[in-house]
């Protein structure tokens, strides 16, 4: 699923519950980390969070299904993106568009993982 239908999906739901279950969801449909992949563990996470990159490709894996979902969303809307296209989106105001109810430790892991793509 694309960033697009991700965001389109969510915006047809308007209990919060509901939407952050659907997130949940997303983390489970992650593709699996190739051998080959360079990993780099992201801190300020509450959760174990690893980006990783293999050729023009990231992949991300996160120790909960919350946190998973959100590595899936961010995966989503840099997908097919070069590094200079990543480096020049405002990844967090896109996110926030989404109008998802995380509390201060998942917005901290968050900005962590932004904060990781805008270092490429």
């Amino acid at each position: 699923m694309n960033y697009e239908e991700m965001k389109k999906s969510l915006s047809l739901l308007e209990s919060p519950i509901e939407k952050l279950e659907m997130v949940m969801d997303f983390g489970k449909k992650l593709k699996p980390i190739p051998e080959k992949a360079k990993c780099n563990e992201i801190f300020g996470c509450s959760s174990f969070v690893q980006i990783c990159i293999d050729g023009d490709k990231f992949y991300g894996s996160a120790d909960s299904a919350m946190v998973s979902g959100i590595v899936a969303i961010i995966l989503a809307m840099v997908d097919g993106k070069t590094i200079e296209e990543i480096k020049n989106m405002d990844l967090l105001t896109e996110f926030n568009s989404l109008n998802l109810n995380f509390g201060a430790s998942r917005l901290n892991g968050i900005q962590s993982i932004v904060r990781f793509f805008k270092n490429l």
